[in-house]
Parts: C-alpha cells; sequence; structure tokens
C-alpha cells in the first residue's frame, strides 16, 4: 500500500500540468520547526524575490546556500521548492532560494544576471538572517545552469563588486552546463549562434574556479550527461577542482525528489551535497 501511494505521489510529481504535483513534497512545511521569511526584494522587478530558511535547532551563524530552481529558463518558481529549503536548512544550513525573470520576458544572460543580483545581495545581508560568510551555490537544472555561470564566469558577480572567490563551492544537479540550443525556443533565448559560447559553462573555465560537485542520475533523458562529462573534463584539463557523482538510478526529476521524502530511486543527493559543502567551509 505504501509503495503504491508513493507511486502515484510520483507520478504526480512528475506531470508538468499543475503546481499540484508540488504539494506533496512541500508538506513538510507544516512541521517546519524553523522560520521562512518569503518574498523579500533583491531588485525591482516582481520576480526579483527570494524566500530564506531559517533552521532553528543549530547554533548561529552558519553556511548559506543559494539555490536556483529549475525551469527551462521559461517556468518554476522558488514557491514549488520549498521541500529543497526545508530539507538543506534542516542539516545545518541557512537556504535561499530565489525566482528569477523568466524567458520570453527576458532572454539570456538577464536570468543569469538576476542570479548575480541575488548573489550579490545575500553576500550583503545574509548575516542579519544567520548566515555566516561561508557561501555555496546550487541548482537543478536550468537552475543548475544559472548558478555555474556565475561561479566560472566572473564578470555577473563584477558588477557588484565582488568575485566568484566569495562562493565556497558550487553543487550542480542534472545541468546542462554546454549544449547548442535546438529548438526555435532555445535558439531564440540563447541566440543568435554567435552568442552561444557565452551560455555556455566551459567558456569561462580557466582552473580558478571555485570547487564544483556535478551530480547526475544514469537514466536522465532530458539533459544529456555530456554536459556533465564536457565541464568535467575542462576543468581537469584546467587544473581545476571538481568531483562527479552519476547515480546508477533515476532520471531528471529524481535528481531533485532525492532532496525531498518522495525519494523514490533512494538517491543519497542530500547526504553527498552536504559531505561536498562541509569539505569546502572556511
Amino acid at each position: 500500500m505504501i509503495k503504491t501511494i508513493l507511486s502515484v505521489i510520483t507520478l504526480a510529481f512528475l506531470s508538468a500540468c499543475s503546481n499540484a504535483k508540488f504539494a506533496v513534497v512541500n508538506a513538510s512545511a507544516l512541521t517546519y520547526d524553523g522560520q521562512i521569511i518569503s518574498d523579500v526584494a533583491y531588485g525591482e522587478d516582481e520576480r526579483q524575490k527570494l524566500d530564506i530558511y531559517i533552521p532553528e535547532q543549530f547554533e548561529k551563524p552558519m553556511p548559506v546556500i543559494v539555490f536556483f530552481h529549475g525551469g527551462r529558463w521559461t517556468f518554476g518558481s522558488k514557491d514549488q521548492y520549498k521541500f529543497v529549503g526545508l530539507t538543506l536548512s534542516k542539516m545545518g544550513y541557512v537556504v535561499v532560494i530565489p525566482n528569477t525573470r523568466l524567458y520570453p520576458t527576458v532572454k539570456h544572460p538577464v536570468f543569469v544576471e538576476d542570479g548575480a543580483q541575488a548573489v550579490s545581495w545575500v553576500h550583503n545581508n545574509i548575516a542579519d538572517y544567520g548566515g555566516d560568510n561561508n557561501l555555496f551555490l546550487s541548482g537543478h537544472s536550468s537552475g543548475a545552469h544559472i548558478a555555474a555561470l556565475i561561479t566560472a564566469d566572473q564578470n555577473y558577480l563584477k558588477k557588484y563588486n565582488l568575485s566568484p572567490d566569495v562562493i565556497n563551492g558550487f553543487a550542480g544537479i542534472s545541468g546542462p552546463y554546454d549544449f547548442d540550443p535546438d529548438t526555435d525556443d532555445l535558439r531564440d533565448m540563447f541566440g543568435p549562434p554567435s552568442n552561444y559560447p557565452t551560455m555556455q559553462v566551459t567558456t569561462y573555465i580557466d582552473g580558478n574556479e571555485p570547487p564544483m560537485l556535478l551530480l547526475y542520475t544514469a537514466n536522465d533523458e532530458t539533459v544529456h550527461v555530456r554536459n556533465l562529462n564536457r565541464l568535467k573534463s575542462k576543468i581537469e584539463g584546467e587544473g581545476g577542482n571538481v568531483q562527479s557523482i552519476i547515480y546508477a538510478k533515476g532520471n531528471h526529476v529524481d535528481a531533485v525528489a532525492g532532496l525531498s521524502w518522495v525519494n523514490m530511486a533512494g538517491i543519497p543527493i542530500a547526504d553527498d551535497m552536504d559531505g561536498f559543502f562541509r569539505k569546502n567551509l572556511n
């Protein structure tokens, strides 16, 4: 019976039809004993807001994780990814989940610029919310792409008189780090073709980036594993700090669902991320 119920939940989560798919995975928010501060503005646009998860059972200050949600750069919301904030904060982190503007309202690189603005806000303000000076970036799918570009291309944070040196590490889940757009909307979003190198994380790798953890599931048919392989190979070739984990089972959604209690694939992604973050604390 329990297995049947979980199967139904997972099918609902996999469905892209409505926000109802997130209701179950976010149900643990009802028993969360920390504090959730919602809709903090980091910019002037309606989408330029973030949520902060502050656990109560740990001594402050705590390390900080900024997590960018997925959604193919065209949809998705921080409100749908409460389960990420809940899980990671319960492990002893102050977790920040921002929204960024989406296509077709904006095109690349605006959503990455929004991400950098959110990171700048966190760097300057998170001490008021219990965070310390250990700052990690993470994300799933397109969110991993945004976080990786902020980590690799110093120009995004330079606008705010910061550099990637303020980032302790990056943990990316199923990120499309190096690909050529192959659909009309992606070509419009990232084009013209002469601009494609600016959206490929490998373009900016020189070996001096913060440590990177690249996470992937073997049955992912949404983002091809060559994205991980190309980024890892470039970092290794430049003498940088990178590690990767490819889980033997699970698909594109299972990877991030591993951060919820609905972890049908049994992926230890939360523990692996925690180990990486702890290893890279100041």
